[in-house]
């Protein structure tokens, strides 16, 4: 036995009666409820999807997400866990027309990917047991592959929604020598550094996506209240990408285009409406991580304060379709731990 054989079998040993933890469970969960809802979506893009190439790609978008919830719910039996009930063939209308084009659902999927990198990330650096390292490790290339597939398909296509501005190089080393460079009265008038490019351009792109995709599903939702709710999503978004393009056009650098010309007129859903209702949270949950992360690199203060403001507005967002989903019974509970105060309650010495 090699050196390597015998460190994973001693892993094994040591491991073998290791419960699962908080964390892998949380991530466990959720990574379960995502790729079901996406292999739905994959599915319905794969009855309609038009172009050879990006059918090959959402093809290969759905074998790993099916492939994922085949590897969780193993896990679940295994543990004796009750296998989530996420979302299935009932979530997903067979002969339905197709609600966006071929090249929204590039930018679906390879957007997907971009949100999966750093969520996979967290759940295997939270891992403890070898075989869910393992899991996450392996859904972390998957995710870099799916990425780069779709940006290379874009870009084959005359699609260049992903790229960043380009900004000259550097001539020479340089310190920040004035306080008024992070400034909330006299920073804004600096020109922005490459970190504030960045999130400007990632956060835009997201809501370019998102702002889709709520249009389309406020023409589909079989009620008023949902397509109110997901007219009401479209015009967050809208608000996010002319906050965040505002401070690149004004330094005459590029904002991507809107998406919203690949909606087709189709007014009947490919999708349940919980479907629909959970990919309104999934987007509004994303929006705030990725608010958080640029806070982190935004070293102009006006800008930082443009991006607390959505805060509050995109949490109420989040917090309606959630009081909806559980309205209708569609909030799968996560992974809880025990209520000792009501175990001891009940227990049969009281």
């Amino acid at each position: 036995m090699d050196k390597s054989s015998f460190i994973k079998a001693q892993i094994a040993e040591h491991q073998q009666n290791k419960r699962l933890t908080a964390s892998e469970l949380a991530d466990l969960f959720a990574n379960f409820q995502g790729d079901s809802m996406y292999s739905c979506v994959f599915e319905h893009f794969l009855q309609v999807v038009e172009d050879d190439e990006v059918r090959d790609y959402v093809e290969f978008a759905l074998e790993l997400s099916r492939r994922h919830i085949k590897q969780i719910r193993e896990i679940f039996i295994k543990e004796k866990i009750p296998v989530p009930v996420g979302f299935g063939e009932q979530d997903v209308r067979k002969d339905a027309p197709r609600l966006f084009g071929d090249m929204l659902m590039v930018f679906y999927i390879t957007q997907m990917a971009t949100i999966s990198l750093p969520i996979y990330s967290s759940a295997y650096s939270s891992a403890t047991r070898q075989d869910i390292m393992d899991y996450f490790r392996s859904n972390i290339n998957d995710s870099a592959e799916t990425y780069e597939r779709g940006v290379h398909l874009l870009l084959s296509k005359g699609m260049d929604l992903i790229s960043s501005p380009t900004i000259p190089y550097a001539k020479k080393v340089d310190f920040v020598e004035k306080k008024s460079f992070i400034s909330i009265l006299t920073g804004r008038d600096r020109p922005l550094i490459a970190p504030e490019i960045k999130h400007l351009q990632f956060n835009i792109n997201t809501n370019i996506l998102g702002k889709s995709v709520m249009l389309g599903f406020s023409q589909v939702a079989s009620s008023e209240k949902l397509r109110k709710y997901f007219r009401e999503g479209a015009q967050l978004s809208d608000r996010q990408i002319k906050a965040f393009s505002l401070p690149l056009s004004s330094q005459d650098l590029p904002s991507p285009k809107l998406m919203d010309a690949h909606i087709t007129d189709s007014t009947i859903s490919p999708f349940s409406d919980k479907l629909m209702l959970f990919h309104g949270g999934l987007a509004g949950s994303v929006a705030l991580s990725n608010i958080g992360a640029a806070l982190g690199q935004m070293m102009r203060h006006d800008l930082a304060a443009e991006f607390l403001a959505l805060i509050p507005v995109i949490a109420k967002y989040n917090n309606d379709g959630m009081n909806m989903m559980i309205e209708h019974g569609w909030l799968e509970e996560p992974f809880t731990a025990p209520d000792r105060k009501k175990i001891s309650k009940s227990s049969p010495g009281n």
